[in-house]
Order: C-alpha cells, then structure tokens, then sequence
C-alpha cells in the first residue's frame, strides 16, 4: 500500500510508529529525534500488509539535488523496517524492491541513500547498486551532516532511472554528493 504520509489509516500509521519504536526503541542511543517527516520533501510511505498487520514500511523522500552541475530529481528511502517476527521472509526484500520500482516511475532521474554496511547485500538483492567512495551530504549548507562522519559505516547506494541518470552515473561515484534534506531529516 502507498499513500502520502499524511494520509497514512490511523490503524496502519500506529503500526508503523510500533515498528519503527522496535527496531529503534525511544530510549536508545540509535533512535532518531522524530520520525515525522519534513512535508517539503514530500513524504510518501509505502507498506507491506498481510490482513491487517502492517508487516514491512517504508518511507520515499524526494527533492532536486545539484551534482556536478546538473539538476537530478532524486529520492531516497528512509526508516526502512520489517516486524521482527516477520523478518527473514523477504517481506523487506519485497517492500524494498517495489519501493525501487515506485520510485523509477514517479519520474525521478534517481534513488540515493545510505545504509550500514552490514545490509548492503540486502539492498544490492533488492537491485540497488553500491556507489564506491560516495558520500552523501546531508543536513544543511551551513550544517552539513555527511555520511562519512566519525562513528558511521555507511555505504551509499543508488538507482540510476532517468537517461540523464544513466549517462552520468560516473560521476556520482568517488564524490560528495549535496543533498541536503534539511534539519527535520538531516540524512534520508
């Protein structure tokens, strides 16, 4: 299921907000400020149901970015998550792999975002590819937020979807990539 994020079901959005408290539980070092998003980049989530169990979710974020003096219209994925009990299915694998697929057909030119290394592999079996040396540059100009600071081990990946995209996907590797989501996600 997809919709705005806005206009989430009620029961569906208590669903998600349950997983996303499991996977990064409130009182913990890893767990993020809000899991609200900045209306500005349009949030749109998209969610794996079974009956009436909310079993895999996900959120699209998407703004223009400039790289290498070209305008893409980009998105990236966030807060990615699957019900512990369910994990090990491939319900994220599927939930993912759709996200890839909306995503290319929403007109975007690309996908980038960033994960922890150990699920690279995850990623690259839902189609993503790695960008080796890429970093994106999250936060803001005057208070960047790159993905290469000290203490993460992220890796960076993408979706070239657009002709544009594909022509100049060389340049996006071995780079740091401006894309600044702002303070609310100061890294997607």
């Amino acid at each position: 299921m997809t919709f705005p994020e806005a206009d989430v079901p009620p029961a569906l959005h208590g669903q998600v907000s349950a997983l996303r408290d499991e996977a990064w539980p409130p009182d913990s070092g890893s767990a993020p400020g809000t899991f609200a998003h900045d209306p500005a980049l349009r949030p749109v989530s998209m969610l794996l149901v079974e009956g009436a169990s909310v079993l895999a979710a996900l959120d699209v974020l998407r703004k223009d970015l400039v790289h290498d003096g070209r305008r893409f219209h980009a998105a990236g994925l966030s807060t990615v998550v699957t019900r512990r009990t369910a994990r090990g299915q491939g319900h994220g694998h599927r939930l993912v792999t759709a996200a890839r697929a909306e995503m290319a057909a929403m007109g975007l030119d690309l996908g980038l975002f960033t994960c922890d290394r150990p699920l690279l592999s995850f990623y690259e079996r839902a189609g993503w590819q790695r960008l080796p040396g890429a970093v994106l540059i999250g936060g803001t100009p005057p208070d960047p937020f790159p993905s290469d600071r000290p203490g993460f081990d992220k890796v960076t990946l993408a979706g070239f979807f657009s002709p544009l995209a594909r022509r100049h996907r060389s340049s996006f590797a071995h780079s740091r990539i401006e894309v600044y989501p702002g303070e609310i996600d100061r890294l997607w």
